[in-house]
């Protein structure tokens, strides 16, 4: 029994000598670790307008003509007021066959989908093209979305504020005994999304069954009403950053 017994002491205190040297204790006693936040605020600059292009017809070329003329119109509505080419986005129009019951068969229509954004930075102009975008009945309004057009530069100050705010707290509380802060050891961060922007949102064309001369049902297109009036002024727009710093203790 005496030999099981100093067996386990000397067991136990090489542990506690191997635990005693062990660099991250030293690391953990030589620093603070501090969090904080930090946050940017400003008045959107950019308004993202998206409107969905659709058209259905018995000819499939009558289908895309008439969907190629409504991208071309609210191209000529944008560059009226005075956007630039940049800020216009056609995208694609994808052609949709719709079959009555076989698909063996003729194509009984086509649809032709595609969508458009137009990034307007006068906010004033954005009425006036919605008004002037949706009236042919072919081209809806989906969303309407306020935003800063310099994202990033808005994430680096809310990070600086956020690090101004981790470096100063750290720096009050060594003061408190009489120690200074030392050099950064560890940090990590996390930039939150933008929240408090303005979106408006309407989704002009939907699927709905519809009854067809043979009694079937099949799918074809349903417009949506024509959209709100847009904010007159919209939400300020924040950025969010959280910083979790750990100092060196000099």
């Amino acid at each position: 029994m005496k030999q099981i017994g100093i067996c386990v002491l000397s067991l136990a205190g090489l542990c506690l000598s191997a635990f005693a040297q062990a660099p991250e204790l030293k690391f953990i006693a030589d620093t603070i670790v501090v969090q904080a936040d930090g946050k940017y605020e400003a008045d959107p600059d950019i308004a993202t307008v998206t409107f969905n292009i659709s058209s259905q017809e018995k000819e499939m070329k009558r289908a895309y003509d008439a969907a190629t003329q409504s991208v071309q119109r609210i191209v000529a509505v944008a560059e009226k007021n005075s956007l630039k080419r940049e800020d216009i986005s056609t995208g694609v129009l994808s052609i949709t066959p719709v079959f009555e019951g076989d698909r063996k068969k003729r194509a009984r229509s086509y649809i032709v989908q595609g969508r458009i954004v137009l990034r307007i930075r006068d906010f004033s102009k954005v009425g006036s093209i919605l008004d002037d975008s949706v009236e042919d009945g072919v081209a809806d309004f989906r969303s309407l979305t306020y935003s800063l057009a310099d994202e990033e530069a808005a994430k680096q100050k809310a990070v600086a504020e956020a690090m101004q705010h981790a470096v100063g707290r750290a720096a009050v509380a060594l003061e408190q005994k009489g120690q200074k802060l030392g050099a950064l050891r560890y940090m990590s961060l996390d930039v939150k999304q933008l929240v408090g922007v303005a979106r408006l949102e309407n989704f002009g064309v939907a699927m709905e069954a519809v009854e067809v001369e043979s009694g079937r049902s099949s799918f074809g297109m349903r417009k949506s009403p024509l959209p709100l009036p847009p904010p007159v002024t919209p939400e300020k727009t924040a950025v969010l950053a959280s910083v979790q710093c750990a100092f060196q203790i000099q």
